[in-house]
């Protein structure tokens, strides 16, 4: 069983990728780099956390799209 992220993460994960749909990718540590730049929040846990969902929805994506 997964772990339960915050409505926070999910809610601003959702509209990093739904503004910049193009630059994220499936790759954690350079999501991780876009986000550091994109929030404006001290705690790295969070931006840690919001990195990893994103890395997580846009490989849900490309896996419902048959990409890789």
């Amino acid at each position: 069983m997964g772990r339960v992220k915050t409505g926070i993460v999910k809610r601003i994960s959702r509209s990093l990728l739904e503004k910049y749909p193009s630059l994220f990718t499936a790759d954690y540590e350079k999501n991780k780099q876009l986000v550091n730049r994109m929030v404006a929040s001290d705690s790295k846990k969070l931006k840690d956390q919001i990195a990893g969902y994103i890395t997580h929805l846009v490989r849900l994506q490309s896996q419902k799209t048959g990409k890789e």
